[in-house]
């Protein structure tokens, strides 16, 4: 067998690797999100997947509807052809120029490091409706575990780094359905489900139960975790949190009255969002407080709840920027149990991300709590405009560019970014 000297075997390695030396030019491979990008939603899954191969990935705020900047890696190329991504690919003087782009105008580079490690809070019970967030990580190919409320009490939550609220009722008056379903066989499973577990974590009542869970999120947050609900979970789990020790549920639910004087007894600055609003108690009215506008007179005329997104400054408000990137300015309007906020309800410190033009409400809202964020988005599923308990899931290959869906997804990678990057 023929010998080769080590500098020659080395040698041979680097050509073979595409390498010819220290001076070799280094390519990129660019993920448009502009309206060039044939499938937004699987190019977040492919940054995703390409920080879990340990590659660190540049998101471009601003450029071209906030496009991603991979390694020119087989790897990568082999998934993005798979799962159908548009891509380009970059040399070093095209990426010096779109650093330079970048410098000149309201954009900005943020380096994503590392993939956070991501729980759905769902309900273990198959109930009625499907969830937007659990659909849209699934089709993007992003893994997540599911947690409950026995996990939430054992202090599973901190071993996530983000953490999505499905639509829950914290308030524990199992999601306002008592007047159209309570004789629904699903309704009382639920019944006997949750008064069980509740019994089981030492609690007499569901929403006591519910109330502690509410408090052991708002603790994750505030020791640094990032929070993401969508729907009722937005506005419930502020009543909870206002409420904590106070009974705010109708005997048909709880079996007996309303603490006398209840809603003098709220505590506002125990919550995320919200201040000064009024708890509807009543389970035949299908609201948990005034915190919620849905104005269904708007079913017939969808364009009115449409909403904007707010233009941040991307050098200086980092952190909203990366929430709202988008490849359009305005989105499309969408229904849930809790489909938008009141703006005078909103807490002072709370940062308004997408707004009803010329109207008194708000849809997509954030906010900072301790060394944690939380984003709240109204609406139940970004592509169905009034989805009705029954209903199908949504089926995203036919909205893979849907810019609803998008918000949802910025939330998932903005935990990526390195933490000395962020400027709120």
């Amino acid at each position: 067998m023929m010998k080769f000297p080590v500098r020659t075997v080395a040698m041979v390695c680097l050509l073979a690797s595409g390498f010819a030396g220290p001076a070799a030019a280094r390519s990129y491979m660019l993920l448009p999100m502009d309206k060039e990008q044939t499938d937004h939603l699987r190019a977040y899954g492919l940054a995703f997947y390409a920080l879990q191969q340990s590659f660190n990935v540049e998101w471009l705020l601003n450029y071209r509807g906030g496009s991603f900047l991979v390694p020119d890696s087989k790897l990568i190329e082999v998934q993005a052809r798979l799962t159908g991504v548009s891509f380009e690919r970059v040399d070093d003087t095209g990426k010096e120029e779109i650093l330079a782009a970048l410098k000149a105008a309201n954009m900005e580079d943020v380096l994503l490091e590392k993939a956070p490690k991501i729980a759905v809070y769902t309900p273990p019970d198959k109930r009625p409706w499907d969830d937007a967030v659990t659909l849209v990580l699934t089709y993007a190919g992003i893994k997540y575990d599911t947690i409950w409320d026995k996990q939430v009490l054992e202090g599973k939550l901190h071993d996530y780094d983000w953490v999505h609220l499905h639509h829950e009722d914290f308030s524990g008056q199992f999601g306002k359905f008592y007047a159209t379903f309570h004789s629904a066989p699903w309704y009382r499973q639920q019944v006997k489900e949750y008064g069980q577990a509740a019994r089981e974590a030492g609690y007499e009542k569901v929403w006591q139960h519910k109330h502690a869970v509410a408090r052991a999120l708002h603790d994750y947050v505030r020791d640094g975790g990032f929070l993401f609900a969508m729907c009722s979970a937005t506005d419930s789990i502020d009543v909870a949190l206002a409420a904590e020790d106070v009974d705010v549920v109708g005997p048909e639910i709880d079996g007996d009255g309303v603490d006398p004087g209840f809603q003098q007894k709220l505590d506002f600055t125990r919550g995320f969002a919200f201040k000064d609003f009024e708890i509807e108690t009543s389970p035949y009215v299908y609201e948990y407080s005034n915190i919620d506008i849905s104005d269904y007179r708007n079913v017939s005329r969808p364009e009115l709840e449409n909403f904007t997104l707010f233009e941040f400054s991307a050098k200086i408000d980092t952190v909203a920027t990366m929430l709202t990137q988008c490849h359009v300015n305005e989105v499309k309007g969408f229904f849930g149990q809790t489909t938008s906020f009141a703006r005078p309800l909103l807490r002072e410190t709370v940062q308004i991300l997408g707004e009803m033009p010329g109207q008194n409400r708000v849809k997509y809202i954030h906010g900072m709590l301790g060394k944690g964020t939380w984003t709240f988005l109204g609406g139940h599923d970004p592509e169905d405009f009034s989805h009705a308990v029954g209903d199908p899931p949504t089926d995203l290959a036919l909205h893979k560019n849907s810019p609803g869906y998008r918000l949802i997804l910025n939330n998932v990678l903005f935990p990526a970014a390195r933490k000395k990057e962020l400027k709120t």
